[in-house]
């Protein structure tokens, strides 16, 4: 047995032939390559190549570097080395497997070259396969613009550039060292593009700098520029076709557009801006066409519809006219079926000349005393009631004033009526408002019945009144005709059954129904506004049947009701048609005679009464708007025209109501009440304030003015007046109007005087020696200078003397000298006539 010793091997140790050290060196190459991306999108990348180093022993032994494509035949030459001089033999175990597992590694690294070198070729292939499809890309647009372009296009086609071929690299790029980089070739057709634009470069400028100086920027420094990309912007695809696009409208010419008509939808009024955006139009076209029409109107300012309509038909429009109003369209209700009506009371209204006893004749049928209430025993107010018969028949009665100023009182009343029965005192006969009784009912088409009151009274003549009652077309059946007469006494209690019989007798023929089983309808018979109560208004329902909780539209108010009274003051849940109930619960006061209906929802209520509001203020604001010329010079005229103006405060509308119409009757040319405001309720403070601001009157008819309002009236020294009776207040304002008119002027003739001799006298001037031939001569009269009977001066005279001395007056026969003021061309043989100026006051 032998043993071996290693170290005796120690001089055979594994080294190099050179005293170097044995290392792998790795280089590192940079560049930058373009990556093409989607929609012409590209961005310069920076590429590194890793070149990796690989080292043998060749076959004298010796370390030398392999390259990459003869890895295999150096691990095989390698291998056939170590066979060759049995090296592998000298060797040790740990370095023999050393030296085989750098073999293995070897023969991996050369496989896996292998693969790198596949993945190359498929990469060069793949951009070849992208090259050659751009290429064709191109070829497709060249040949597009060719065709496109004109002669006159040249210059735009020349701009076209074809974009340079991208050069491909994958995101994931595989270091590829540059010996063994594809060999790509450029087309044929794409070194012939490039060619053709660079011939078609123009030349550029050559510049003064040094080629050792670096060039600056010029122009602005755009994202493409900041990010490396230097290309020059090539123009798309859009742009030519837009180019196309034009180049096609410019052969076909001008095209034809056609106005559009529209139908326009315009309401009762329309401001301009609002007409212009319907039509679609500008504004100042709009306005340009009403000056036009001589209608001067600003962008803001409201036209009505008839001018709307005319403007639209100017633009070529069409008009689709619609109200407002259309908001009302179902209000009242659809007609009821005959099956569902039912009887129900009449309404009988009580019409006639002031204190010929009508309110005295329903005290007797109703058995109270409402004239003994009333101021100065006549009616002021609608009163409507609700009278029970022997029989259990029910009859409503509306109480209308006689006086002159209550005409629309009582037109309300005879258009809501049935009946009207027409009070006619026996020893007064028909009277003014007699007739005027009349032809309400008349106007109104509702049977009338005659009743002669007072027939107890000494020269009573109930044959008289039938014989006026033929002058006015009412004819009694006494006389053959159908208007039924009763012969009544109110006083007495005398023949009221008669007159309710024949208030039947006409109701049954009228067949009087209603339905009661829908929502209430009725009228506005008097509102007022009553302290701790709030708006206070009798309603008669007309059909259904009003309950306490009902939504109630009553012409431009609305509200619900909260409590409803009979004409006795007794609280009631529901009244049916023919019924008059004082409803509470109005947020306003309403006007008499507006109808009332009641609506499902609040927002219903609150659309009807804020269009009739608006109604009213452009009624209003149409009243006082600004007129033509002509009427503009008319109130020029009228300006001198004397003015009273007035705040009237009442407790009820319809006192209000006869009120104004009583001051607009006493109006002439020469001097007019102005009624600033007028409302119901008490005075206030409010009042005082506008009465001082224009130096107003306040009338009080049945109200009063409340402390702070009487005190800051004697503060301010505002005259109030209180009336109970109207006629009383109407006499007052007469009496002021009488006193604001201009006196009339009345001349009285005193006497003539001729001149004889006229002298001048220093200091005075001339003066005529006159022999008084007529009357008398007065110092200070007025006098005329005639002339060949021609009127030549009219003045004063300035001083009378008789002799030296001054006289007061000088009489027929006697010699004076006169002196004229201001005047000095006087001639002998002139007449000078003596007259006095008398003012007497006027009245209306």
């Amino acid at each position: 047995m032998t043993e071996t010793n290693e170290t005796d091997d120690g001089e055979n140790k594994l080294e190099l032939a050179r005293p170097k050290k044995l290392e792998l060196k790795k280089t590192v190459e940079t560049g930058q390559i373009r990556q093409n991306f989607s929609h012409g999108r590209s961005k310069m990348v920076q590429v590194e190549v890793k070149k990796k180093r690989t080292f043998a022993r060749g076959a004298t032994g010796s370390m030398s570097e392999v390259k990459a494509g003869s890895m295999g035949e150096a691990i095989a030459n390698l291998e056939a080395a170590d066979l060759d001089d049995g090296s592998l033999s000298n060797l040790t175990a740990s370095e023999r497997e050393k030296r085989l597992q750098v073999l293995e590694e070897a023969k991996r690294n050369a496989e896996q070259r292998s693969i790198e070198e596949a993945a190359a070729e498929v990469a060069a292939e793949t951009a070849r396969v992208e090259a050659e499809a751009q290429a064709a890309l191109d070829a497709e647009k060249a040949a597009a613009e060719e065709v496109a372009a004109e002669p006159e296009q040249a210059e735009t086609a020349k701009e076209v550039e074809p974009e340079p071929e991208p050069q491909e690299i994958a995101a994931d790029a595989i270091p590829i060292p540059p010996s063994e980089k594809p060999n790509i070739k450029t087309a044929p057709d794409d070194d012939a593009r490039a060619k053709k634009v660079t011939r078609e470069e123009p030349a550029k400028k050559p510049s003064n700098r040094k080629d050792s100086e670096p060039r600056r920027r010029s122009g602005k420094l755009t994202i493409a520029e900041a990010l490396g990309d230097g290309e020059e912007r090539v123009r798309s695809l859009a742009s030519v076709r837009r180019a196309r696009e034009r180049q096609k409208a410019a052969r076909q010419g001008p095209i034809e557009t056609m106005k559009i008509v529209r139908e326009v939808v315009v309401p009762e009024t329309i401001t301009v801006q609002e007409l212009a955006n319907r039509m679609a139009e500008r504004a100042p076209a709009v306005i340009k066409t009403l000056m036009g029409m001589d209608v001067m109107a600003t962008i803001n300012q409201t036209i009505d519809a008839d001018i709307a309509e005319l403007v639209i038909a100017e633009f070529g429009h069409t008009v689709k006219r619609v109200s407002e109003s259309d908001v009302e369209d179902g209000l009242r209700g659809e007609d009821d079926s005959p099956e569902s009506k039912q009887p129900r009371p009449p309404v009988v209204t009580v019409m006639g000349h002031v204190d010929h006893g009508k309110t005295s004749l329903l005290d007797a049928m109703r058995s109270t005393d409402v004239a003994d209430h009333e101021a100065g025993g006549i009616t002021q107010h609608i009163g409507a009631y609700q009278v029970q018969m022997a029989g259990g028949e029910r009859i409503t009665f509306i109480d209308t004033p006689g006086h002159a100023a209550f005409t629309e009182m009582r037109s309300r009343g005879a258009q809501v009526t049935d009946i009207v029965v027409l009070c006619v005192a026996a020893d007064d006969g028909v009277m003014p408002q007699t007739i005027e009784a009349i032809r309400h009912a008349q106007a109104a088409e509702v049977p009338l019945i005659v009743a002669i009151n007072k027939i107890d009274v000494a020269g009573a003549d109930p044959s008289r009144v039938k014989q006026e009652l033929l002058q006015h077309e009412v004819v009694v059946e006494d006389m053959g005709g159908e208007t039924l007469t009763v012969e009544v006494s109110a006083k007495e209690h005398t023949n009221l059954d008669k007159l309710e019989e024949a208030i039947l007798l006409q109701a049954e023929l009228l067949d009087l129904t209603a339905n009661p089983d829908r929502d209430a309808e009725g009228v506005i018979i008097e509102s007022r506004m009553e302290q701790g109560r709030g708006t206070v208004a009798t309603v008669l329902v007309q059909r259904g049947t009003l309950n306490v909780g009902d939504l109630l539209v009553a012409g431009g108010e609305w509200g619900r009701v909260k409590a409803m009274t009979d004409e006795r003051s007794n609280k009631i849940e529901s009244a049916g048609p023919g019924y008059p109930v004082e409803v509470l619960g109005l947020n306003g006061v309403p006007l008499a005679g507006d109808e009332v209906s009641a609506v499902e929802s609040e927002y219903r209520a609150r659309e009807v009464t804020e269009y009739r509001q608006r109604r009213m203020k452009d009624t209003r604001a149409a009243k006082i708007a600004r007129g033509t010329l002509e009427q503009m010079f008319e109130k020029i005229k009228e300006g001198e025209k004397e003015t009273l103006a007035v705040v009237i405060k009442a407790d009820v509308h319809g006192s209000v109501e006869a009120l104004i119409g009583a001051i607009e009757k006493m109006n002439n040319d020469e001097v007019s009440i102005e009624v600033l405001h007028g409302a119901i309720g008490g005075i206030n403070e409010s009042d005082i304030t506008l009465a001082n601001a224009s130096g107003a009157l306040i009338i009080g008819f049945n109200v009063r003015a409340n402390p702070q309002a009487r005190e800051h009236a004697r503060r301010d020294g505002v005259e109030i007046r209180y009336y109970s009776i109207i006629y009383d207040a109407i006499d007052d304002l007469k009496q002021a109007l009488s006193g604001m008119l201009s006196p009339e002027i009345r001349e009285t003739f005193i006497g003539y005087a001729e001149i004889r001799e006229v002298f001048s006298v220093s200091k005075v001037g001339k003066v005529a020696g006159c022999m008084v031939t007529e009357g008398l001569v007065k110092r200070g009269a007025k006098v005329r200078l005639l002339r060949d009977d021609v009127v030549i001066h009219e003045g004063d005279l300035s001083q009378l003397k008789r002799f030296k001395d001054d006289a007061k007056e000088v009489r027929e026969g006697t010699e004076c000298g006169m002196a004229f003021a201001n005047y000095h061309d006087l001639q002998a043989g002139d007449i000078i006539e003596c007259f006095e100026v008398e003012e007497i006051a006027r009245e209306l």
